[in-house]
């Protein structure tokens, strides 16, 4: 099936592309990697009469460490995360995401932005984003907002980014020493959405739990932050009491559905064991091991 018609538009900077939002709203869609938004296209579940795209503005393609953020700008694209020596050293979560991400033709236009924006229940990022206590700084015309990834995401590829808005930076916290993280991914075939995945991250201080993140894929409406869990290791030493107890509560947390790639019962236990892996992997990381 072909798109529906829409007029496209290619913006040289971000003020041009914010204008146009701002002049078109709700029939605009903002095209980045375009992974996401093209099958929508071709299916006509999503028609829109415009289509801005980004990728002639200059400088949107960075990931650095600055004032304290680890900063990723909307044209970060998948393959150069899988590719980052700074995320496979510091941001392990992000390293461990980056190669499990569909496929190697999608990875390479796939941009993280464009896919937290899309807020698949069952896409990566939007976990990741959850474990690690992101900001996503929304923009528009009339300025900009910072959003905390645990308040972007409201339902089935819904989220709190307005027609008129772009996301324009992501903003992780600069990993401190002693910080590991794990993603485990469960999938029925290389390149298919996940089954079940948990993304874990913790940062350790003086033998215990200083902080942690942990977050779940494709088990309810949307990318779920286990908070429970994560109260639970809060000034706790990582033993295996503590890695048990927090993964049941991450397993309570999740909201999965009964289908095709397994049960209510199947899916809950899956985010359990993640869980357990995931915190032993993280320990270990964060105790220099690899």
């Amino acid at each position: 099936m072909l798109p529906a018609p829409f007029e496209y538009h290619a913006p040289k900077t971000m003020d041009e592309a914010l204008g146009l939002l701002d002049e078109l709203g709700e029939d605009a869609k903002v095209l980045a990697g375009g992974q996401s938004l093209i099958p929508l296209l071709k299916l006509r579940f999503a028609s829109p009469a415009h289509l801005v795209d980004i990728n002639k503005i200059k400088d949107l393609d960075f990931l650095e460490e600055r004032h304290g953020t680890l900063s990723i700008g909307p044209l970060f694209r998948h393959k150069s995360a899988e590719r980052s020596s700074l995320l496979a050293s510091r941001y392990h979560v992000m390293a461990d995401a980056a190669p499990q991400i569909a496929d190697p033709i999608i990875r390479n236009r796939g941009t993280i932005a464009g896919s937290v924006a899309h807020a698949d229940p069952s896409g990566d990022w939007g976990t990741v984003l959850l474990a690690l206590d992101a900001d996503l700084v929304l923009r528009s015309k009339s300025g900009s907002r910072t959003v905390k990834a645990r308040d972007f995401f409201s339902g089935p590829f819904s989220t709190a980014l307005q027609p008129t808005e772009i996301l324009s930076e992501i903003r992780i916290p600069v990993a401190k020493p002693q910080t590991g993280g794990a993603y485990l991914k469960l999938e029925r075939k290389v390149g298919d959405f996940a089954t079940v995945a948990v993304a874990v991250h913790l940062q350790m201080d003086d033998g215990k739990v200083g902080s942690a993140g942990i977050g779940l894929t494709a088990v309810g409406p949307q990318n779920i932050r286990a908070e429970r869990a994560e109260a639970a290791l809060l000034g706790a030493r990582l033993d295996d009491d503590t890695i048990k107890e927090a993964a049941a509560l991450a397993a309570e947390a999740a909201e999965p559905k009964a289908d095709h790639r397994g049960s209510v019962q199947y899916k809950r236990n899956i985010v359990r064991v993640f869980t357990e892996r995931g915190l032993k992997r993280a320990y270990e990381r964060a105790r220099g091991g690899g």
